[in-house]
């Protein structure tokens, strides 16, 4: 990898609320333009974002195998988790919308529990692996992660829209709860996160040669 000049390296240190850049002396004192705490790190980012990681994963198999949503009809009612959902969308036709839900509710939470998982074990382990595009990676998850909730939306949309139609119900189910902490929780976990950790063994390292 190339040489990459840092913060830590530049001796400066920057305001995470309005990005103002001062020495890196002034850490542990607030920001003269916005009054926040200047950090070098995040507080306990690895603790915070193991214990969001954790539990996330841990309601990612309820979030998927509970029904997300129950409709009913003058012919009966139907329960749905997500993967049903999607499989009835493509039996339906509906190959575009069952293609955003699969991609939204599975593809997109796994790949952020596996990238975050990946990024915690290896910063922990204060590994010089690919700084760069670990940092990219994070960048991702930062990007994608509001697209998560798309599931929880359908649900929420159909049960206002059915309201007024009195031969037809749509009633949430657990599923849907548990499958939107697994999108809140993962979401604390990248807030939790801090990508500049990635970058501490690098300055060590770079340091000693």
């Amino acid at each position: 990898m190339k040489p990459v000049r840092t913060a830590a390296q530049a001796g400066v240190v920057e305001c995470p609320q309005c990005t103002a850049i001062f020495p890196r002396s002034r850490a542990g004192s607030a920001c003269t333009r916005c009054g926040a705490a200047l950090n070098l790190r995040k507080p306990d980012s690895l603790r915070r974002t193991w214990a969001f990681l954790l539990a996330a994963m841990v309601l990612y198999l309820p979030a998927n195998l509970l029904p997300i949503m129950t409709t009913g009809t003058l012919f009966g009612t139907q329960s749905n988790t997500i993967m049903s959902g999607v499989v009835y969308l493509w039996h339906d036709q509906s190959y575009f919308v069952a293609a955003v839900v699969f991609c939204a509710s599975i593809v997109i939470p796994i790949f952020k529990l596996a990238v975050l998982l990946m990024l915690v074990v290896t910063t922990q382990a204060r590994s010089t692996w690919r700084p760069l595009e670990r940092t990219r990676l994070y960048g991702m998850v930062e990007a994608v992660g509001r697209w998560s909730m798309v599931d929880v939306f359908v649900v929420a949309l159909l049960a206002s829209l059915v309201h007024l139609d009195a031969l037809a119900t749509v009633r949430p189910e657990p599923g849907a709860i548990a499958f939107g902490a697994v999108v809140v929780l993962t979401m604390l976990a990248s807030m939790s996160f801090d990508p500049r950790l990635i970058w501490d063994p690098v300055d060590v390292h770079d340091t000693k040669a």
